[in-house]
């Protein structure tokens, strides 16, 4: 029998609107990308304050489509991708799914973020973009980031995944470089169950991600684009040619359909409720977690950001006389889901084996693979829940504490030199 979790990760707010809005896409017969997914770009574009958005099928196409726009800037397959070490395995995926080959960076401990001081040494003249990732919803160093990437012009796709809600420096995440990648999938503040979406204020790579997103076609008016309208398209016919038949790049088949959006819509509609709860619990936790030093630690909110509330990781550090394992046992028996905080991609990730890097090269990001987990803040979880999440590491903790105070005696008159490990 599965356990029914008292504090769940996630959670997916499907709306009456929303229900009313797939019923009248099921009754008309017009559930491909249509009319809701162009309602629903304009209003996300809105809220994140750039003047294009554009909706793709998934996060993960999110970040791939993004990045495929480099090579009607120039760039050519095998080009370099700088990306930090530490992430959920869609970026590097992405990465080489556009054509590129990812360059990992080491990430800070304390922001989970890429180390920017280790930025520069990984550019080469290969390099084509930096590729940061506001992990859990803490914003990267964007001004650092942005500033290097103007000396080398690089572009910066920001892969705003978690990163919903967040701020820095007053500006919204996601509109701050070049472009930037979220994902809608089921556990994020914006959802359209699955799918992502990428924001840009550049008119022209906003036309080539829809070209890319339909396979390469030529024609991106939005009224192709879409399938918005069944009327006759002047502009379809050029010199003997169906524009809808044209192909000037390499595509992807990566459209969002009308259920999705209707979905998303009716996130979007909800969206300030949605946010105010998850970073109410999210600071709830945050602003006690200093009780549980020095064997669990987490990220922290500086003055001039906002972390998007996407989850709470958690740190087991080296001073924890337990494993990430045992806390994560304890918390799942009582009631509370958790993930783990990813892994080194370049070296806990054996699909980038073929890379050559080595164990040992990405200390920071591997320490957080063997020791890292989050939990959820959701919109469906209230106050008393953060303090229940609270009261059960706080019980862990104590736990430990004491049965190290009770073994450590034993263990030191019991083993001998000659019983060491490794002996």
């Amino acid at each position: 029998m599965s356990q029914k979790f008292r504090v769940p990760f996630g959670t997916m707010s499907i709306t009456s609107s929303a229900k009313e809005m797939i019923a009248q896409a099921l009754d008309d017969g017009k559930v491909t990308s249509g009319g809701l997914v162009g309602t629903f770009e304009k209003e996300f574009a809105k809220l994140m304050g750039v003047s294009h958005a554009v909706a793709v099928s998934t996060g993960t196409d999110a970040d791939t489509l993004a990045l495929a726009t480099l090579h009607d800037r120039g760039a050519r397959r095998g080009d370099e991708v700088i990306v930090p070490a530490l992430s959920f395995v869609a970026t590097g995926n992405a990465v080489v799914h556009a054509g590129f080959t990812p360059v990992f960076v080491d990430i800070e401990y304390d922001t989970l973020n890429i180390n920017v001081h280790r930025l520069e040494l990984a550019i080469t003249e290969r390099t084509r973009a930096i590729m940061p990732v506001h992990l859990m919803g803490k914003p990267a160093a964007m001004n650092e980031i942005m500033d290097i990437a103007k000396r080398y012009n690089l572009m910066v796709i920001e892969d705003a995944a978690e990163a919903h809600g967040a701020t820095y420096h007053d500006r919204i995440v996601g509109s701050i470089g070049h472009m930037g990648a979220f994902s809608l999938y089921a556990a994020h503040i914006i959802s359209t169950i699955e799918g992502g979406i990428i924001t840009t204020n550049d008119a022209e790579l906003a036309e080539i991600i829809r070209s890319l997103r339909a396979h390469g076609r030529g024609c991106v008016c939005q009224q192709c684009v879409l399938s918005s309208s069944q009327d006759y398209c002047a502009k379809r016919f050029r010199n003997g040619m169906d524009t809808r038949f044209t192909f000037p790049r390499i595509g992807y088949s990566s459209k969002m359909n009308e259920l999705e959006a209707a979905v998303g819509l009716g996130n979007l509609a909800q969206y300030e409720n949605i946010l105010q709860k998850r970073r109410a619990n999210l600071l709830h936790v945050l602003q006690r977690f200093h009780e549980f030093h020095p064997y669990l630690t987490t990220i922290t909110e500086a003055d001039y950001e906002q972390i998007g509330p996407h989850a709470i990781p958690i740190i087991v550090s080296e001073k924890a006389p337990f494993s990430r394992e045992d806390l994560a046992t304890f918390l799942e028996h009582h009631g509370i889901e958790t993930r783990t905080l990813f892994m080194s991609m370049p070296t806990q990730c054996p699909g980038f084996a073929y890379l050559n890097y080595k164990l040992g090269q990405f200390p920071v990001a591997e320490f957080m693979g063997r020791n890292g987990l989050h939990i959820g803040v959701h919109q469906d979880l209230k106050t008393d829940d953060m303090e229940y999440v609270l009261e059960m590491l706080d019980v862990f903790i104590k736990k430990h504490n004491r049965t190290k105070e009770e073994i450590a005696p034993v263990r030191r008159v019991t083993v001998l030199p000659d019983e060491q490990p490794g002996s």
